[in-house]
């Protein structure tokens, strides 16, 4: 029997791993949904890194992170050895996250954010997905599972204090260039960039076709 390739797949900040419904990838594939868990109380992402290292079963994974996904597989990837890490709508450095961010970083602003608003699904989704969503936002709801605020406010937290000023040029960034959460104009686009046209923060749903048809041919060029 051939042997497969472990691709492990990490949602975004409150997503499920149904945001990966519509990935379907070759028998090359093994493919693995991660779920996010409660954080402990003040923890570090790497040591929150480090607990979810714990669920990788497969020796050198490939590694598939969404927007807050994609800033803990890179984490992650400082623990293990992955065979390759990709990031879809996210960012590789602190310098990439939006003017926002580093400025609530200064002030403590989004400390202030009553995330007991996430209550309102309407208003998480539109948070979670961008306002490229609202047309639909009650169809993208479906996607929300992890809604407690002590959670939401330790993941908007971590972002924002998110320290990493360096990555590996052999990562593979796929981003949109219509993305209002991570601007694409705040991106080093350099090595392995992949920029999807009018693809919003959204687009692992929106472009999941693009994804079933390219990531296999990233992956494994030898079958191109």
């Amino acid at each position: 029997m051939k042997e497969t390739i472990p691709i492990y797949l990490m949602p975004g900040m409150a997503a499920s791993p149904r945001i990966f419904e519509f990935i379907n990838l070759p028998e090359e594939f093994e493919v693995v949904k991660l779920s996010w868990m409660p954080p402990h109380q003040n923890e570090s992402l790497s040591d929150f890194a480090q607990r979810m290292c714990e669920r990788i079963t497969h020796k050198n994974p490939i590694l598939l992170g969404v927007s807050f996904g994609g800033i803990l597989v890179q984490e992650m990837a400082k623990l293990i050895d992955c065979r390759q890490l990709i990031i879809v709508s996210s960012v590789k450095t602190k310098m990439e996250l939006p003017r926002s961010m580093k400025l609530a970083k200064k002030t403590g602003a989004h400390k202030l954010l009553p995330t007991q608003w996430i209550k309102s699904l309407e208003s998480l989704a539109l948070y979670v997905f961008g306002p490229s969503i609202r047309p639909k936002v009650e169809a993208y709801q479906k996607y929300l599972s992890e809604r407690d605020p002590a959670y939401l406010d330790w993941s908007i937290d971590t972002i924002v204090h998110w320290g990493q000023t360096q990555f590996d040029s052999s990562i593979i960034h796929i981003h949109g260039d219509k993305d209002h959460v991570f601007p694409i104009e705040n991106l080093d686009t350099s090595g392995r960039f992949y920029r999807l046209k009018d693809a919003s923060h959204a687009m692992i749903l929106t472009h999941h076709k693009w994804f079933n048809k390219q990531l296999p041919e990233l992956l494994l060029p030898q079958t191109v």
